[in-house]
């Protein structure tokens, strides 16, 4: 609070030291109101000094006529170019009963100064009496009062006329031109003294009435303050619904799009270098962008329809159109006029729609899904996806349509100027490496089934929240590209076999070191290069998380990394790094087909033993010793994968859980304080109180996430002791035929 009451009084300091000067240099005018006021605050910026010295000689004759106080004598030099000997008189109320105006000059400058009957007549907007010229228009902090009348002491009304000072220089006042645009007027002060700082029937926040009116209570508050007078409750909602205003800019481009799931993206108009983590209390639930095989393209003069003529100047108008459609201006602006905005509300409008209309005409050249794909990516949000239908509608194309459709939703291709045609390229060759070695298994398919299942998490549990959109950006393509080449061989293969990769990796997390070099060497082409857009520090950043991720998925690692986040989730407050947080997400999801439905998890498990079995047909032909699971004739395929789940899996996932559970607890509990009614987009509760979850001592339910990979867990696990059950009976039989037919001698 006092942060703010600092940033508001300077704000007030910043406007009181240009409210004399202001309005003096530029033939505008003061009036006695704003001398009194000016003559209260400690500094006033002075850039000519004889704009001090005249308004040090008149402020206090000023604010005594104002207060009604008895006339000082005070005689003023007398200078060789004194238009009026009157001006030798004392400067008092009686002075100007007899006089409308006098007009001297002290040190090169012309003053008038005017006095204006009580009916308010010959106000700021009369000619100078000198001259003839118009005086220049009122100063935007300056605005007349209501009445020409002054208060008195007793609290009535004094019939006394107002007074103004107008100077003339021909000096030019740094940083503004007298054919500058000023900046839009303040509300008057009476005006701010009537707003209602009731919060109960205001405009919702993604309106443009709404605009306005954070902006007027903005300035009221920080009025208030500067008087003390505003309680710290009032204060707190009107602030809070001026932010909500602010991130409706952001988000009001992505309302009523949301595609399937929660989403994000941020925004908007603007783009944060980074949003801050979100703390406890507080969430910005994000939104998914449309995705692009739904988006309909909108004519554009529908598009322009939106922009109001209320809500932008015609100018603006007239050059969207000329600009951002094949529509011809109607008319042509001199070539000396530039748009002119009414105020900073018509500005972020402007740009508002701006960016709609860019957004709209850029998508023209996005990536077209066919039908097939469309159908298939509708269950993008569903924990067991079908990739394999996926590869079978995109023509074995999976990673370039899950790609470019994740990328999309979350806002990425936009919020990092990644060009659309620099997407499908880049994502068309990490395909092409995927299927460089014709692997049954890790290829193209396990690329997309990864990055669907990282979207599962990030979206449906509400994961995304916590995590700045450069984090997101970098999880995507790090799930994307975390096999990319991959040889169909382990890295104990390549370090037995002592190949080329493991000699210039020196052993060490062989294939995960490839597929980060190869990747970025690709990215590296300028038609490849989706990062090209981003700064040094978001490179590097991005860099270093995609890094740490990929190199995360070396099973070398596993069971470090399981324990090193077990004893952190033990710890009594603990604070989990967002790098690793990310990267167990990651080695979770590369082994998590255990955990879809059976059908899906079967399958996998049948090209995963193929590829392991081709691995031990190599190291067959090399003399080498077969590694686990890879010989084809003694591998117990239900009993392996039986001990894959119990010992490897259900516990990356259940620390997985408890991890999620750990971060979004807090924010959950942010949630609940939020309007009931707001749903995450697409229509998924991502975060929720388990309905079976057991209610502790101190009368909280534990918070919990949507697990639906303990139930698959269960019923694989379950299938697969049913099948090694019958696998052992049939071994029993067999060896029971062994040992009951007696070999066969074979006489020659």
């Amino acid at each position: 609070m006092s942060d703010l009451g600092s940033c508001a009084k300077d704000m007030e300091s910043s406007s009181n030291k240009t409210n004399v000067n202001d309005c003096v240099q530029n033939d505008e005018i003061l009036s006695p109101e704003d001398v009194s006021g000016a003559s209260q605050s400690e500094e006033i910026a002075s850039p000519d000094s004889d704009g001090d010295d005249v308004i040090k000689r008149l402020k206090e004759e000023l604010c005594k006529q104002e207060a009604g106080g008895a006339p000082v004598k005070k005689s003023y030099p007398g200078h060789p170019s004194t238009h009026s000997s009157q001006m030798r008189q004392d400067v008092s109320g009686k002075f100007f009963k007899k006089c409308k105006s006098a007009t001297f000059q002290i040190d090169g400058a012309t003053y008038t100064i005017v006095a204006s009957p009580p009916d308010g007549r010959g106000g700021r907007g009369s000619a100078s009496p000198q001259g003839g010229a118009p005086r220049g228009p009122p100063s935007p902090s300056h605005t007349p009062p209501a009445s020409a009348a002054s208060a008195a002491p007793n609290g009535q009304l004094a019939k006394q006329g107002s007074l103004t000072i107008v100077r003339r220089s021909s000096g030019k006042r740094l940083g503004r031109t007298p054919s500058s645009p000023s900046c839009a007027p303040a509300p008057p002060d009476h005006l701010l003294d009537q707003v209602d700082l009731a919060t109960d029937n205001l405009p919702p926040v993604d309106t443009p009435d709404a605009c306005d009116k954070a902006a007027l209570r903005l300035r009221c508050l920080l009025r208030q303050l500067h008087r003390g007078e505003i309680p710290a409750e009032v204060l707190q909602k009107n602030l809070n619904y001026a932010a909500k205003v602010l991130e409706a800019v952001f988000i009001d481009e992505t309302k009523g799009e949301a595609g399937s799931g929660v989403g994000g993206p941020t925004s908007g108009a603007q783009r944060p270098a980074e949003r801050p983590p979100a703390a406890a209390g507080t969430v910005q639930t994000r939104r998914l962008r449309t995705p692009v095989w739904a988006r309909r393209l909108a004519d554009e003069d529908d598009e322009l329809s939106e922009v109001q003529p209320d809500a932008v100047p015609p100018e603006v108008r007239e050059w969207l159109a000329s600009t951002f459609t094949r529509q011809l201006a109607t008319t042509r602006r001199k070539a000396d006029e530039k748009p002119k905005f009414r105020s900073v509300a018509h500005a972020i409008r402007a740009g508002i729609f701006v960016d709609r209309i860019y957004r709209r005409v850029s998508s023209s050249a996005m990536m077209q899904f066919p039908p097939d794909v469309v159908k298939v990516l509708k269950t993008l949000d569903d924990w067991s996806f079908d990739v394999f239908g996926l590869s079978e509608a995109a023509n074995s194309q999976p990673v370039k349509y899950l790609g470019y459709d994740l990328l999309n939703r979350y806002g990425m291709i936009h919020k990092f100027k990644v060009p659309p045609s620099t997407l499908e390229t880049f994502l068309t060759r990490i395909e092409e490496g995927y299927c460089r070695y014709r692997n049954p298994y890790h290829n193209n398919l396990h690329a997309a089934d990864v990055a669907q299942t990282v979207h599962y998490m990030l979206c449906q549990t509400g994961l995304m929240n916590w995590l700045t959109d450069l984090e997101i950006f970098a999880t995507l393509v790090a799930a994307i590209i975390h096999d990319y080449e991959h040889t169909g061989t382990t890295n104990n293969f390549h370090v037995m076999s002592g190949s080329d990769t493991a000699l210039l990796y020196n052993d060490r997390a062989v294939l995960e070191n490839h597929h980060i070099s190869a990747s970025f060497r690709v990215m590296k082409d300028e038609e490849c290069n989706i990062l090209q857009n981003l700064s040094r520090d978001e490179f590097r950043e991005f860099r270093t998380l995609v890094i740490d991720m990929v190199l995360a998925t070396d099973m070398s690692f596993h069971f470090q990394q399981i324990k090193n986040m077990r004893n952190l989730l033990s710890l009594a407050e603990p604070t989990v790094d967002k790098s690793k947080a990310v990267s167990l997400v990651l080695h979770c999801c590369d082994i998590a087909h255990p955990a879809k439905r059976w059908d899906l998890h079967h399958r996998w498990t049948m090209l995963l033993l193929e590829e392991f079995f081709r691995q031990g047909d190599k190291e067959q032909e090399l003399g080498l010793p077969f590694s686990p699971l890879c010989d084809r004739n003694n591998t117990l395929v239900a009993e392996s994968q039986i001990g894959f789940i119990e010992f490897i899996v259900e516990p990356s996932m259940g620390v997985c859980s408890d991890m999620m559970e750990c971060i979004l607890g807090p924010l959950h509990s942010g949630c609940k304080n939020q309007d009931s009614s707001q749903n995450t987009p697409g229509g998924h509760e991502p975060i929720h109180e388990d309905a079976d979850a057991q209610i502790p001592k101190n009368g909280q339910s534990k918070f919990k996430i949507k697990k639906p990979w303990a139930a698959c867990l269960a019923d694989n696990k379950k299938i697969w002791k049913e099948q090694a059950a019958r696998d052992a009976e049939a071994r029993a039989l067999l060896q029971a035929q062994k040992e009951d037919d007696p070999p066969i001698s074979v006489e020659e």
